[in-house]
C-alpha cells in the first residue's frame, strides 16, 4: 500500500497539490534558475493563488530546498533498488544514467548552481545536508569498492572521483547535444556515459 493511499482524502489532495508545486518549481528552476524564479511564477504555473502556495511553502528558499531534497530522495531510492552484486562501475553508471534522464525530462542536476547564495541556502537546510551526506556516503563506498576491484583509478582520491562524477550530472554538454545535435535521448546518454567512464582519447590514460 502506498503512503498516499494511507492518507485521508483531504491530506491526499494536499500532497498531490504539493507534488504539483514541486514539479512546477523544478521546471522553472531548470529553465530560469534560482535568481530569476519567483513565487509568482510557481503560483501561475500551478494555477494557485499565492496565499495557497504559501500554505505549502513559506518561502522560495523553502520550496527550492524541498525540490532538491526530492531529487536526492529519488537518487537514494534508485541506489536502494540496485542489485548490490552488480559491478561498482555498473552501479555508478546506472545512477548517472538515471540522473541524466531526470535532467533531460526537465529535472535538476545534483549540483544545482554555482551561485554562492544557493549554496549557502542549501547548507543551512539540515534535511538537505543530511540527505547529501547519506548519498555521498553510499557513493563513496561504491567508489572504494571500484578501486579495490581495479575498475577505478586507485591513484585518484575518492573526493576527486566523486566530485567529477557529480559534475557529470550538470554537464552543459547534455543540453548542447539536445539542442544542436541530431542525437536522440538514448544516444546522448550512451555517449555521455562513455565520456565519463572511458574518456575521449584513443587510448586509456596511463595508470
Amino acid at each position: 500500500m502506498s503512503i498516499l493511499s494511507k492518507l485521508s482524502f483531504k491530506d491526499q489532495a494536499f500532497k498531490l497539490r504539493e507534488d504539483a508545486i514541486l514539479d512546477a518549481a523544478t521546471r522553472i528552476l531548470a529553465g530560469k534558475g534560482f535568481d530569476l524564479m519567483t513565487m509568482d511564477d510557481v503560483a501561475l504555473e500551478v494555477g494557485l493563488s499565492k496565499p495557497s502556495l504559501y500554505k505549502h511553502f513559506k518561502s522560495k528558499e523553502d520550496l527550492v530546498g524541498e525540490a532538491m531534497i526530492r531529487l536526492l530522495d529519488g537518487a537514494l531510492d534508485f541506489l536502494a533498488r540496485q542489485n548490490t552484486a552488480d559491478s561498482p562501475v555498473g552501479r555508478l553508471s546506472g545512477l548517472l544514467e538515471w540522473a541524466m534522464r531526470v535532467r533531460l525530462d526537465g529535472g535538476l542536476p545534483f549540483l544545482p548552481s554555482a551561485s554562492p547564495q544557493v549554496r549557502d541556502m542549501l547548507t543551512r537546510n539540515l534535511r538537505y545536508v543530511t540527505k547529501v551526506l547519506k548519498l555521498n556516503g553510499q557513493l563513496e563506498k561504491i567508489v572504494q569498492a571500484g578501486k579495490k576491484a581495479g575498475e577505478l583509478r586507485s591513484d585518484l582520491p575518492d573526493d576527486v572521483i566523486l566530485f567529477s562524477y557529480y559534475a557529470r550530472t550538470c554537464d552543459p554538454a547534455v543540453e548542447y547535444l539536445r539542442l544542436y545535435s541530431k542525437m536522440d535521448t538514448e544516444a546522448i546518454i550512451a555517449h555521455m556515459l562513455g565520456v565519463c567512464f572511458d574518456g575521449i582519447g584513443r587510448n586509456s590514460p596511463s595508470r
